[in-house]
């Protein structure tokens, strides 16, 4: 797709006010964005930088129904989240599937117990289980997985795994096809409220076009950064609700608590042949109370993750000396590998947007289970929760709105829960996420990619020309980083490699759109992705 103007995309909208606006280009906004525009609503979605680009890209990969809460005695939260990964699985089979996940133990009390409860939380998931719970001797486990620590007994359970920025992209192209006007890195600098209408300025963050939206709803989908379009939405509301305000005025001063709590997680990845693994590793407590994983992961091993509070939001949080050394520590003591730096291919951090609901309480003890709040009339914030649960985060939001008499009822009844994901195709032969990257995690699309310019000349990785080419026209690839870290997770997985590809990347991609694709910005940004020499182990 060729980009357009921003002016000209926003002529092109096909009503002058929109029914929804959405904040927010991540799981979330885009669930909400593909629930709406099925629903017959004209819906617009905004994405500062580009889709996934926050958290959604950085998750530890898994489709879970969150074990831990299990011990919290929060059945509901867990049945709830095992029956949305069932519907997720279904829904996008060659970007979700399900994957087995061995737990060790070196004491039969605490074999015990897990044992038990991953019972429990294999019989919650009813008919939409994966597989059944095993209890495995020593000797397998040794058989199994030959580098972990001496343990008594373990347990093999199931839960999902999935490709997320691609699955964002799937969520994109669904919500496009169901009529949403979706873009990517066009940034809301402003909100206005206007009687019933916000009106709601837009930068282009490439160009710097700006332009106004109309919309009767906004939805604050921002991750992290939602607490200052809360701050911008409430001050503008407060001017409109003042008999005789000037809605020009300047912001009011009330001060808003924070809806969330930033909490930051480092993950790495290393050579399969470094920690040979095929089937997954959850190590329930760590040392300082964590939960670390170990999984298979396109062709490469995952590990992850900490849980560090923070009391900012960077667009590109780093990891401290602390997370890094904790990562060597448990992977040593807790898998039976060490590492050097050198053996990690890729680090990066990711921030969850954790609900501020328990000032006092650790990170890791907040609950990831969703607040919807209505900040102001026709402005509604969405947080909290994860990758498994964005649909029924989204069902829910808009059953709020219609509540509220922000909107009208439906104009058509839909079951997201039985719409198929861009890129589904009936029947067709699953290719496993932990194997290495190619068109398979295109679905139906891999056909098309291949008949484009440069399908036999291969940059790296599984990436081709052609699919540069492909992502340019149809998935809203403009920058480099666009490319590499998201549209094919290059950067993710080596980002070295990266590196290396990304002066032929960007050269594609400029014939393509004619934008600068910022190759020195990637460069740049790949650096914090290496994990330098320096950085180095525990002793």
């Amino acid at each position: 797709m060729t980009r357009k103007s921003l002016l000209l995309w926003a002529s092109s909208l096909p009503q002058p006010i929109a029914d929804v606006l959405v904040i927010g280009g991540g799981a979330t906004g885009l669930g909400v964005a593909v629930q709406a525009a099925l629903e017959g609503r004209q819906v617009v979605l905004l994405e500062g930088r580009d889709f996934a680009s926050g958290t959604s890209s950085r998750s530890t990969k898994l489709l879970h129904g969150g074990v831990r809460y299990l011990a919290q005695g929060r059945l509901a939260l867990v049945r709830e989240a095992l029956r949305e990964r069932g519907t997720l699985l279904r829904l996008a089979p060659h970007l979700a599937q399900p994957l087995p996940f061995v737990v060790a133990q070196k004491h039969w009390g605490s074999w015990l117990i897990t044992s038990i409860g991953l019972k429990l939380y294999g019989a919650l998931a009813g008919r939409l289980g994966l597989g059944s719970t095993d209890l495995l001797g020593a000797q397998t486990l040794r058989a199994l997985m030959p580098k972990l620590p001496d343990a008594v007994a373990g347990v093999r359970y199931w839960d999902g795994q999935f490709e997320d920025a691609r699955l964002a992209l799937a969520l994109a192209r669904t919500a496009e096809t169901a009529g949403a006007a979706v873009r990517n890195h066009s940034r809301v600098t402003g909100l206005e409220k206007h009687g019933d209408i916000w009106h709601v300025s837009v930068q282009d963050a490439l160009s710097g076009e700006r332009v106004t939206l109309l919309s009767r709803c906004v939805v604050n989908a921002a991750g992290v950064w939602i607490d200052t379009l809360r701050q911008q939405a409430l001050a503008t509301s407060d001017r409109s609700a003042a008999p005789g305000a000037n809605p020009s005025a300047g912001p009011a001063q009330r001060h808003i608590p924070p809806l969330v709590r930033p909490s930051q997680g480092v993950h790495w990845v290393v050579d399969r042949e470094t920690f040979p693994l095929k089937e997954a590793v959850l190590v329930p407590k760590t040392s300082d109370g964590r939960v670390l994983f170990a999984l298979p992961w396109l062709g490469a091993t995952l590990i992850g993750t900490t849980d560090t509070p923070r009391n900012d939001a960077p667009i590109e949080p780093q990891a401290t000396a602390e997370e890094l050394h904790f990562l060597f520590e448990q992977t040593r003591i807790s898998l039976g590998v060490t590492l050097r730096p050198e053996d990690v291919r890729s680090v990066w951090v990711g921030l969850r947007p954790l609900v501020n609901s328990h000032p006092e309480h650790t990170s890791a003890e907040v609950s990831r289970e969703h607040v919807i709040q209505r900040d102001a009339p026709g402005f509604v914030t969405i947080t909290g929760g994860k990758w498994t649960t964005y649909r029924a985060m989204a069902e829910d939001l808009m059953q709020t709105l219609v509540s509220a008499g922000d909107l009208p009822n439906a104009p058509n009844t839909v079951r997201t829960d039985q719409h198929r994901l861009h890129g589904y195709t009936p029947n067709a032969p699953i290719t496993g996420l932990q194997q290495a990257p190619g068109l398979h995690l295109l679905g139906s699309d891999a056909a098309e990619v291949a008949r484009l310019p440069g399908h036999d000349c291969p940059l790296g990785l599984g990436l081709t020309e052609s699919l540069v080419r492909y992502s340019a026209r149809h998935e809203w690839a403009i920058t480099v980083e666009d490319m590499l870290a998201r549209r094919w997770r290059v950067l993710f997985l080596d980002a070295r490699l990266a590196q290396k590809m990304a002066p032929r990347v960007a050269d594609i991609l400029r014939e393509e759109t004619g934008i600068d694709p910022q190759l020195n910005a990637f460069l740049s940004l790949s650096e914090q992705y290496i994990l330098k020499s320096t950085e180095t182990p525990c002793d």
